[in-house]
């Protein structure tokens, strides 16, 4: 039996995993010499597809020249860089960047930012408003802002209380309006969210109308905005924020994922000016005292850095166009369907919910389909009854007709 304790895992009733041996584009290779298609990235994190070549070398030219350099204290080109870059494709007003090395970081980072500044402000603020079937990680503070349940049940003695926002159905007006009540209190510091896609939450989807409505609110209310595209982010949603299908600019924007293209692990937390005036001081007690032992590692660094250039020089934009359409061809050909409902998609992510009667994350049917998806050479995870396809983005026609062809296969 292996050591290894694997994530997300049963391992009292999760067959032996395959061992990956090699990956390439679209694909993964196996011990015995099978090929499957990563039908969701690696867990939302490959891009432009593995082993993309512009970042390798750039991985392998940051080795010949440093490896980790610590941040505090010091400083290296590729962190600085990259802050200039990220600060210049980010929404507007977002001017400073803070790294770390996860999504589940990046957001502890950001909920520790935005009570940071209310404490340096003088008021007393201090609840967080969270949206229903929300995921932010798996850390104490990210699971304190996600959805209570399975995921976290174990650990509710540690976790801190927040105020939930009924998910957006249709126009969203509930939503708006409970939000609003809590904005008018003057104790709300901030709310966080997934914009416009809730991911682990079973890849659920509101408008860009409600995102735009409720930053307005924090507006009127002078509440902050954290928005977590962590798993939104570098194109998932067809833009390369999902905040800018609404137009607007968080206070706080988390990223990671996608950040180096999937290849290597990095995060930043970008804050607005006014989040960082108001650590910045001459008493040293308002410093921000946060630090990852491997922040702004200048490998991740660099890895990020020929993302962002990738992202520049590339026409990415009509590559995320086409893929969206590729999508929605291969998703409508289940709208007559009656074994699937709920048919969904945002830019490059299409979904569908299984009709069974045993619904949601612990659902029998998750297993039995990962497990036929495999056998069919395709590598997808189920949310439950909820099975999606959210693809590296140089999968081409054939690649996604494999993946569709597998769901379709299936017999509940």
């Amino acid at each position: 039996m292996s050591a290894v304790w694997h994530p997300f895992t049963q391992h009292a009733t999760e067959p032996v995993p395959p061992r990956i041996v090699e990956t390439d584009g679209a694909y993964l290779e196996t011990s015995d010499g099978r090929r499957l298609l990563d039908g969701i990235s690696s867990w939302w994190v490959v891009t432009h597809g593995h082993r993309q070549a512009e970042i390798v070398e750039a991985i392998k030219d940051a080795t010949g020249r440093m490896d980790q350099v610590i941040f505090a204290g010091l400083t290296h080109a590729p962190g600085e860089e990259l802050a200039e870059a990220l600060v210049g494709m980010a929404p507007k007003g977002l001017t400073r960047v803070f790294y770390s090395d996860s999504g589940s970081t990046a957001v502890e980072v950001a909920l520790k930012m935005a009570l940071g500044y209310w404490r340096h402000e003088g008021d007393g603020r201090h609840r967080i408003a969270v949206i229903e079937d929300s995921y932010h990680g798996d850390t104490i503070g990210t699971m304190s802002v996600g959805e209570r349940g399975v995921f976290n049940a174990a650990y509710d003695p540690l976790m801190f209380a927040v105020d939930k926002l009924p998910f957006p159905t249709g126009d969203g007006a509930a939503t708006l309006a409970a939000f609003e009540e809590l904005a008018a209190s003057g104790k709300m510091a901030a709310l966080i969210l997934e914009p416009l896609v809730l991911g682990a939450g079973g890849m659920r989807i509101y408008p860009a109308a409600v995102l735009a409505g409720l930053r307005a609110i924090c507006d009127r209310h002078d509440v902050l905005l954290i928005a977590d595209e962590v798993m939104t982010g570098w194109g998932r949603t067809g833009r390369l924020w999902a905040c800018d299908h609404a137009g607007i600019a968080p206070d706080i924007l988390c990223t990671s994922k996608g950040l180096t293209g999937g290849v290597v692990p990095l995060a930043a937390t970008l804050a607005s000016d006014r989040i960082f005036q108001a650590h910045y001081s001459t008493d040293r007690r308002r410093t921000f005292y946060h630090s990852s032992s491997y922040t702004a590692n200048p490998i991740a660094c660099a890895a990020a850095l020929a993302q962002v250039r990738l992202w520049q020089q590339s026409p990415m934009q009509a590559r995320l166009e086409s893929l969206s359409a590729m999508q929605a061809a291969r998703l409508a050909r289940f709208a007559g369907d009656p074994r699937f409902h709920n048919l969904r998609q945002c830019g490059t992510i299409a979904a569908m919910d299984l009709q069974v009667g045993d619904a949601g994350y612990l659902a029998e049917t998750g297993p039995r389909m990962r497990a036929h998806f495999l056998e069919n050479g395709v590598l997808l995870r189920p949310l439950g009854n909820t099975v999606y396809v959210l693809p590296p983005y140089c999968v081409t026609d054939e690649d996604l007709d494999l993946a569709w062809g597998a769901v379709a296969s299936f017999e509940a």
